[in-house]
Formats: structure tokens, C-alpha cells, sequence
């Protein structure tokens, strides 16, 4: 297969994502051999030049705004607005539940109503409600604005996730999704640094520097969802930037691969395949990592989107500049030492992406920086020494932006057909967030800082939790590729049932 993995299939000691018909037939029609290697390179290129950067704007921009609290936080938007460390824990709690309930509809609905429709009108409202943050004067105003703004931006993460695997072979996703995932985590940085600006505009047209946090990002999103209705492809079939014989490679590709569907009827909506997905034993063995990567970087830092990968994911998205600020720093300061852990993050994931799809190493992946979020959390825990608790969140920020792509990726590669994929993506992600809930009381209320003893022991186990329900969906993946080996050699594929999408003998799952 050229452009991919250059070893023999047959010599190396793993599977990979995709079935055994489309490695024997690889989909290039008539194209000439020269012309495929030409055409390989070039189409992926072409949509890393125009989907993913759009995915990953979607991404960053509602990281930005459902998680520009925790920074408005430190601004002075508690003190102004009045309102207790609770009541700033049951807004963050408010927005979440919205968020999780509309995870798995607009998934499923996703396909049908188009994404280049759906996904564009998701950030032009929550936008317009980002910005109305800014204009609150109480705690009801603020309330009222975080259940509207989980209402919109709830199906954006998982709805990104499913738009984006419909575009590239499953051997090669890994490294897109930890792009965006990545990039967030210089997001995260950036978003440090871009509040300690903004709040220089404290008192200008009468706002105080935490409202124009909420404004500006808020109507930068606004005007982006406006763009993208006009700049988002539906689909591979219908993307402008690509020439006929580009397209008919690229759709002939994914279908040979199984990403898009021979038979369209397949694809349609069918409340079977949601339960099926519900059932998977890899979609629930993943679905509890996720809850429980959400759960534990909760204590580290507020940039982290709340969809990313739970209760750790939360926590850091929503309190990190608080638990910086408890470490000695303030204002400013506690805004710019927030950025060095994300930028190291960022290198950590990606490189770890690339080695994951080189080997289709997964499993061992999640495992390996599930290890570096012990080590950072023991860290925090074990010592009183500021120096000591900063340098522990360089380990426990990577490890959880290495693990969240990992697991969704893996989620992806292993579930078929589209509705059972679709579902089990959003499954993962209501895991993930209702982590989040449970981070943010660990966090917000029930463990009071700094030092958050509770929250950090808690987050420990969730983190040998994460090791454990990890190894056990590696295991089962192993035994089902050797049990699907074995039925190969006395079935033949004509013989079996229709339908059967990953539990087919010709489906080999990715470990």
C-alpha cells in the first residue's frame, strides 16, 4: 500500500484497522500503479490543507469558549458577579448535562442533515451565546448562558470526530485526530496568554476585563460559523478542492477500506445498531477510560475541553488556573505559567500519534502515558514543594492529551458500520463528560484547594483504573482477531450473515 505502511502485512506481529477484503482489493480501478503512488500523496495532502485545519478551528474555538470561565474566574468575574465557590461549581455543572444529553442525537443525525450544515450551525450559536457572557450583571444571566451554550456546543467534539473519520483510511487517522486534540493543548497556552491581554481592556466601553474575555472570543466564533458554511465539504464525494480523478481515487479508497459504505442502506439509521454499539464490550471497556482520563486531570488545568477525555480533561480545563494561582502565582502570572505544560503536551501527543499509526500500537499507547498521569498526580501529592507540584503537571497534562486520541481513535477504528461508529463515538463521550461532573465537585467544591488531597488520591486510581480496563480491551481485541483467524479458515465470506459490521470474521480489529 503506498503512502502507508511500507512492511509486509504478513511479517509483523499486530493487526490493523481495516478488513481483510480491502487488503486484497485495493480499490484502484484502472489507475496505473505511478498514477496511484501520485495520487496517494496528493489527496491526503489536500485534505490536511483544508478538512482538518477546519476541524481543528471548530475544536479549538469551542475549547475557547466553554472553557474561558476558568480564566474569567481568576479575571475577577466570581468577586463581581457575587456568587460562592458552589454556585460557581453548579454553573459548570449546568453546562455539562445539556452537553452530554445532545452527544448521541447529533451524531446520529449528523450524515443526514449534512455536516457542512450541522457543524456550521453549532458554532454560529454558540457564539451568539458565548458572547451574551460577556454582558451578564448575575448569577441567574450566567446560568441561563452556560445551559444554552452545553445545548450548542454538545455534538461538536464527537460530531468533528465522525465528519473527520469519514475522510481518511483508519491507518492513518490516529496522527489527524491527535492534530486537532494537539493543537488544543497549545490552545490551551494560548489561551493564557490571550486572557492576560485581554484583560488589559479592563473598563473600556464600561466592561471589566473578564466580560471582554467572553465578548471577543465570542464573536470570533460567530464570524467563523458564518465561514464555514460556505468552506466545509459534505463529503469526500462532493469536496470542491479535489479533481475528478482525485475523487473517484479517494472514494474508492475508503470504500475498500470500509469507511464508506458499498451499500448505502447500511448507513441508515437503525435504533439496533445504537444498542449494538451500547453492547460492544470495546465501546464500554474504552467508554470507562474516558470517563476515567476525564476524571483525573481535573486537577491540573481549566483549559482542557470538557469533551476531550472526562473528569481529568474537565478538571484542567476548568481549574487549572486556579491551582496555579494556588501555587504562588497571581494575575498574570498564573495566566503565562499555564502555557510551558500544554506546549510540552503538544509535542508528546503528536509524536506518540505518529508511532501509534506507524505500528497500530493503540492499546499501548493509552497504557504507556496513563503511567505518566500516576507519576504526575503522585507527584502533586507527595510534595508541598511549588516547584515539585508545577513540574508534576508537565507529566500529567501530557498524559492525558497522549491518552484522549488514542481512545477515541481506537473507538473508531474498531466499531462498523456508520451508526454503530457513530454511536459508539458519542457513547465515549458522555462517558468522558459525566467524568467531567464528577471533576468538577472533586475539584470545585468537595476537595478544597490548594492542595486537593481527596481529588489527587482519587485521581490516582482512576488513572490504575485507566492501566487496567485498558489491558482488558487489548486482551479481548487479541482474542477476537485470533477467533475471527480461525473462523476464516473453515467460512468462507460469501457464507456469512450480512450485517454483522465489526463482529465480521473479515473485520480485524486494531490493537
Amino acid at each position: 500500500m503506498r503512502g502507508g505502511f511500507k512492511t509486509k502485512l504478513s511479517d509483523l506481529p499486530f493487526s490493523f484497522p481495516i478488513h481483510m477484503d480491502a487488503l486484497n482489493n485495493p480499490g484502484r480501478g484502472d489507475v496505473s500503479e505511478q498514477d496511484a503512488a501520485i495520487l496517494e500523496t496528493v489527496v491526503w495532502k489536500k485534505f490536511d490543507s483544508w478538512v482538518l485545519p477546519m476541524c481543528t478551528v471548530i475544536y479549538l474555538l469551542s475549547f475557547f469558549d466553554i472553557n474561558n470561565i476558568g480564566n474569567a474566574r481568576v479575571a475577577g468575574m466570581q468577586t463581581a458577579l457575587k456568587i460562592s465557590d458552589y454556585q460557581y461549581t453548579v454553573a459548570i455543572t449546568l453546562t455539562l448535562i445539556p452537553y452530554i444529553a445532545m452527544e448521541l442525537p447529533s451524531n446520529v443525525i449528523l450524515k443526514r442533515v449534512g455536516p457542512d450544515r450541522l457543524l456550521p450551525a453549532m458554532v454560529t450559536s454558540w457564539g451568539i451565546v458565548a458572547t451574551m457572557q460577556g454582558f451578564v450583571t448575575g448569577y441567574t444571566g450566567l446560568l441561563l448562558c452556560r445551559l444554552f451554550l452545553g445545548l450548542a456546543q454538545g455534538g461538536v467534539l464527537p460530531g468533528v470526530v465522525l465528519y473527520l473519520s469519514s475522510f481518511y483510511p483508519r491507518e492513518r487517522l490516529q496522527i489527524r485526530i491527535t492534530a486537532f486534540f494537539a493543537t488544543a493543548s497549545l490552545t490551551g497556552a494560548f489561551s493564557g496568554l490571550l486572557a492576560a491581554a485581554i484583560i488589559g481592556m479592563d473598563g473600556i466601553g464600561g466592561k471589566p476585563g473578564w466580560a471582554w474575555i467572553f465578548i471577543l472570543e465570542g464573536l470570533f466564533t460567530f464570524a467563523f460559523g458564518i465561514l464555514s458554511f460556505f468552506a466545509l465539504p459534505r463529503s469526500p464525494e462532493t469536496a470542491c478542492f479535489l479533481s475528478s480523478s482525485e475523487r473517484c481515487y479517494v472514494v474508492s479508497k475508503l470504500k475498500s477500506s470500509r469507511v464508506i459504505s458499498d451499500d448505502a442502506k447500511k448507513d441508515m439509521f437503525s435504533w439496533m445498531e445504537i444498542l449494538r454499539a451500547l453492547c460492544s464490550p470495546q465501546v464500554l471497556l474504552l467508554s470507562i477510560v474516558a470517563f476515567l482520563n476525564g476524571a483525573s486531570v481535573v486537577i491540573l488545568f481549566p483549559f482542557v475541553p470538557i469533551s476531550e477525555s472526562g473528569t481529568q480533561l474537565v478538571g484542567l480545563a476548568f481549574f487549572e488556573p486556579t491551582i496555579v494561582a494556588g501555587l504562588g502565582y497571581a494575575g498574570r502570572q498564573a495566566q503565562l505559567m499555564s502555557v510551558p505544560p500544554f506546549v510540552f503536551a503538544f509535542l508528546a501527543s503528536m509524536i506518540s500519534a505518529l508511532i501509534s499509526d506507524r505500528y497500530g500500537c493503540r492499546g499501548l499507547t493509552v497504557i504507556f502515558f496513563s503511567f505518566w498521569c500516576i507519576i504526575g498526580f503522585s507527584m502533586f501529592y507527595a510534595t508541598t514543594s511549588q516547584h515539585a507540584q508545577y513540574a508534576s503537571l508537565f507529566f500529567s497534562v501530557a498524559g492525558v492529551y497522549a491518552v484522549a486520541p488514542a481512545v477515541i481513535t481506537w473507538i473508531v477504528n474498531n466499531s462498523a458500520p456508520h451508526i454503530r461508529q457513530a454511536s459508539g463515538i458519542a457513547f465515549s463521550f458522555i462517558a468522558s463528560c459525566s467524568g467531567g461532573i464528577l471533576a468538577t465537585w472533586l475539584l470545585g467544591f468537595l476537595s478544597p484547594g490548594p492542595n486537593y488531597a481527596a481529588a489527587t488520591i482519587t485521581f490516582i486510581i482512576m488513572s490504575i483504573g485507566m492501566i487496567v480496563f485498558a489491558s482488558l480491551n487489548l486482551l479481548y481485541l487479541w482474542r477476537e482477531n485470533r477467533s475471527k483467524a480461525e473462523t476464516r479458515l473453515s467460512t468462507a465470506k460469501p457464507d456469512e450473515p450480512e450485517h454483522l459490521g465489526d463482529r465480521s470474521a473479515w473485520f480485524i480489529y486494531t490493537l
